[in-house]
């Protein structure tokens, strides 16, 4: 979902001249109640791909964010957008780094997504949560045009221009995890299984009621929790 905010924000930072006959990427476009799409297109770029994991509305290429370098080949856009999807990724450096790979010297990233207070929403999964600080370390070196935080909802917007050959080092930059609820630099799957376990409402896709009752009373008991 992209809200007014999200949308006001895309179409803020990116005006006619720097969409006019431009090549645009859209990272994570399946449009279920709102999408930029609309008003980026009627500023006449010169092509407008989306691509999401799956078919959809607004879905032009079925790839995954991890495959764009591969799919499309470095430098070959000259705007990328991503609104509400990077949050969902895992491995969310590798997410950022393929969408600075296609991004042309000189090409404006612009990114939206949730901070923290916004509740849990799997789409399939929900792993992070950023913040303004992040977005300044993630994009570090680029000519950052403008880093905003969502005035409907906890979330921070992001627009900045790629104006140098290599993406800044983020492998010590540490999220807010949604799976261990305090920032980490990754999540382990046993992070995930523990997650798993002691959400209720993800709980209940696991094991049969009686079943997992008596594994909670166990490990609450103990303190420790499955593995």
């Amino acid at each position: 979902m992209c809200n007014e905010a999200c949308i006001g924000f895309v179409l803020g930072v990116l005006p006619s001249g720097a969409v006019s006959g431009k090549r645009i990427l859209e990272v994570g476009s399946y449009d279920t109640t709102g999408s930029v799409r609309p008003g980026i297109e009627a500023l006449g770029p010169a092509s407008y791909v989306g691509v999401d994991i799956m078919p959809g509305p607004s879905v032009d290429v079925v790839c995954d964010v991890m495959d764009l370098s591969e799919r499309f080949g470095a430098e070959s856009f000259d705007v990328v957008i991503s609104t509400e999807m990077v949050e969902h990724v895992r491995d969310w450096r590798r997410a950022f780094r393929n969408m600075f790979d296609v991004l042309a010297i000189g090409g404006l990233l612009v990114v939206t997504t949730r901070s923290r207070g916004f509740p849990w929403h799997p789409a399939p999964e929900d792993f992070w949560r950023y913040e303004p600080g992040d977005m300044a370390a993630i994009t570090y070196g680029m000519d950052v045009l403008a880093i905003d935080q969502d005035a409907l909802s906890p979330g921070v917007f992001v627009g900045a221009r790629r104006t140098v050959a290599a993406m800044a080092d983020l492998r010590e930059i540490a999220l807010y995890s949604m799976i261990t609820r305090r920032r980490a630099l990754n999540v382990t799957d046993g992070d995930i299984r523990r997650f798993n376990w002691t959400t209720p409402h993800r709980i209940g896709r696991h094991v049969p009621g009686p079943i997992r009752r008596s594994v909670k009373r166990m490990w609450i008991a103990t303190g420790r929790p499955p593995t």
